[in-house]
């Protein structure tokens, strides 16, 4: 019977350039030192209710989660906020400060550091993976960046993508453009694309909103959470 994560708590981050900000730390049942560890980047929502239980799922599984406070401290249901904060936010910034100095502080006390996100995170993601070389591995969730922004032969680790063929604000033309440039720079890449809608693995997903459909689906977000894991516990230990 698997143990049960310790009580998740809120961190300070400092960023490279010596900033701090905030963080949900979810710890595994044997604390995180010497756990493998996973920084979360959220969707456009903010830190939110949602993207903590994905944090704690990953806990429970054994890892380290963090999820990195974007939008410090701002979260919304509403999706025209929602676009206007995501909007608002200096991607190159989020991911070479924000989200490095969230990988470099799971580094710090975990072996190896892999990165996920969903949507816009997704997004950010991707991006990381060409900005932070301390990343072990990346897990993109349905999201990807301008590719004019991807240097892919940058890219040094591991990745794993999981795509939705009904997808309306990341179609599946951009995702075959982003698999050739990876596979172009010979990066070490699995993608995975699934008959579902944006958001098929957030379960407070439901019917049509600003960005188009977004649709939970139990069984696919089931097979690509299990791949996820295994694909972790591999290349993170």
């Amino acid at each position: 019977m698997p143990r049960k994560p310790r009580p998740s708590s809120p961190v300070q981050i400092t960023r490279p350039d010596g900033q701090t900000f905030s963080g949900y730390l979810a710890e595994p049942a044997g604390g995180v030192a010497g756990a493998p560890g996973v920084v979360v980047i959220q969707e456009w929502w903010g830190l939110n209710d949602q993207i903590r239980g994905v944090a704690d799922r990953l806990a429970a599984a054994g890892f380290a989660a963090l999820v990195p406070d974007l939008y410090r401290g701002r979260s919304t249901v509403e999706a025209e906020e929602a676009h206007h904060l995501m909007t608002g936010l200096n991607f190159g910034e989020a991911a070479s400060q924000d989200i490095r100095g969230a990988v470099r502080f799971l580094k710090a006390r975990c072996p190896k550091v892999g990165i996920t996100g969903f949507c816009m995170g997704g997004a950010l993601t991707v991006l990381s993976l060409t900005q932070v070389p301390e990343a072990d591995a990346g897990v993109v969730w349905y999201g990807y960046p301008p590719l004019e922004y991807v240097n892919a032969g940058a890219v040094r680790v591991p990745v794993m993508a999981h795509w939705a063929e009904q997808d309306e604000p990341f179609p599946i033309a951009g995702v075959d453009a982003l698999e050739a440039r990876l596979a172009e720079a010979k990066v070490a890449y699995t993608g995975h694309r699934y008959m579902a809608y944006h958001g098929f693995a957030n379960e407070t997903a439901q019917g049509p909103d600003r960005i188009g459909v977004t649709q939970y689906d139990a069984a696919w977000a089931g097979v690509a959470w299990d791949r996820s894991l295994r694909f972790f516990g591999r290349h993170l230990g």
